[in-house]
């Protein structure tokens, strides 16, 4: 049985680079097994699904698809139709689940992997070595393949050790999948955001589909690194220690949303997006409070000849790894260019696999602190090398309107 119980919050932006819409935000609660009605918790009053849903029914009736709430929540995906998916900008559909992403399902989730084929990559084409400061001078250029750098796991707890990465879960018609991601900071809230960036390709299908649903964040996902049998008898407040964070509003590309594709390179050059969370729990404090730590994002970071080693996290979740723990790699981005009309993407060379998608690069800024530069968004299918696109001013158009929008 399932329950649909309202937040002060009421309605939810969302947007693909600069455009809005109303859309629906409900907050609903699944029974366990043998429940007999699905507590309040003195959150607000309760509507089953096939009764009158007052307000929420306007809301809904907007909406170019007919929702099923009840299949919703159970994991239904009838009215995923592609020709039906909501796509476009504003229609991205905010409803919290209690419980939905409980410690089976985050388990089970598969990785969302972005594979390309290496034999679509013109090495050695474009501009010169890559000397100029400029990064303009960079685009169109490819340079070597870069060695493989092997991942090594990241010390626990991660709580002090990478306190901002996350495991980004997200429901597909494919059923549930997870990316990574991180808390940045937001210049419009110093010290209490709530924003999370991530790959564009983890929150929406691009070229072929839409917005993926119950989209959530994990941050130091497995803080203690237990193993997969451990996390099975785990409690669940040990393995999402800081809880699970909803999507409230979330924005990607247009060029993601236009080109992006499951496989190859499409899209990849703007494949990035920011969420904005709410706890789960109904917590007062910030993410960034919570977890007590952001990055910023550095939208004019330097050619790659300016960059030095730059730090590359993940929750890889493919074989040989099983998504449980969180490793990293450490290289020298080179220059990685599959559309001469964009900005060149950051490659490095790492182990990771799917399920590393969206996790924060990190350089050292000016001022000496760690700045996210990119998020991974491709590699290769043997998996030797990463790459993420270098953020511009579309990437930072949708960060600005995720963090302004109310």
């Amino acid at each position: 049985m399932a329950s649909i119980r309202r937040r002060p919050a009421g309605r939810r932006v969302a947007f693909a680079a600069a455009a809005a819409a109303v859309v629906l935000a409900l907050t609903a609660s699944a029974c366990g097994p043998g429940d007999d009605d699905a507590s309040n918790d003195g959150k607000g009053p309760e509507a089953s699904p096939g009764t009158d849903l007052g307000e929420w029914q306007e809301l809904l009736d907007q909406l170019p698809i007919d929702i099923d709430i009840d299949a919703w929540m159970e994991g239904g995906w009838a009215d995923w139709e592609k020709d039906e998916w909501l796509s476009e900008a504003g229609q991205y559909i905010s409803i919290i689940i209690d419980d939905f992403w409980d410690s089976d399902r985050m388990r089970e989730a598969e990785d969302r992997d972005k594979s390309i084929d290496e034999d679509d990559i013109d090495e050695g084409a474009g501009p010169g070595p890559g000397e100029s400061s400029d990064p303009a001078d960079d685009r169109g250029a490819t340079d070597p393949t870069p060695a493989p750098v092997d991942a090594v796991a990241v010390d626990t707890p991660y709580n002090l050790n990478a306190a901002v990465v996350g495991k980004v879960f997200m429901e597909t018609p494919d059923g549930p999948m997870v990316c990574s991601g991180a808390v940045v900071k937001d210049p419009g809230n110093p010290g209490t955001s709530n924003l999370v960036a991530t790959a564009g390709h983890c929150v929406h299908a691009g070229a072929e589909g839409g917005w993926f649903r119950n989209i959530a964040f994990a941050p130091a996902y497995n803080d203690r690194g237990a193993d997969a049998s451990e996390l099975e008898s785990m409690p669940f407040e040990e393995q999402a220690p800081y809880g699970i964070w909803w999507t409230d509003l979330v924005g990607t590309t247009d060029y993601w949303v236009e080109n992006g594709t499951d496989e190859g390179g499409n899209g990849a050059h703007q494949d990035f997006a920011v969420m904005r969370v709410q706890p789960e729990d109904g917590g007062g404090a910030s993410l960034e409070e919570s977890v007590g730590a952001a990055v910023d994002i550095n939208f004019q970071a330097p050619a790659v000849s300016g960059l030095g080693a730059t730090q590359v996290y993940g929750y890889p979740a493919a074989p040989p790894f099983d998504g449980m723990l969180m490793y990293q790699c450490s290289d020298q981005p080179t220059r990685l260019s599959l559309d001469w009309s964009e900005p060149v993407m950051y490659r490095v060379g790492c182990t990771m696999t799917g399920g590393s998608s969206g996790g924060p690069w990190l350089a050292q800024g000016s001022g000496g602190d760690p700045e996210l530069i990119s998020v991974t968004s491709i590699g290769p299918y043997d998996s030797t090398w990463l790459a993420g696109p270098r953020l511009e001013d579309e990437a930072q158009g949708v960060f600005d309107e995720v963090r302004t929008s109310p």
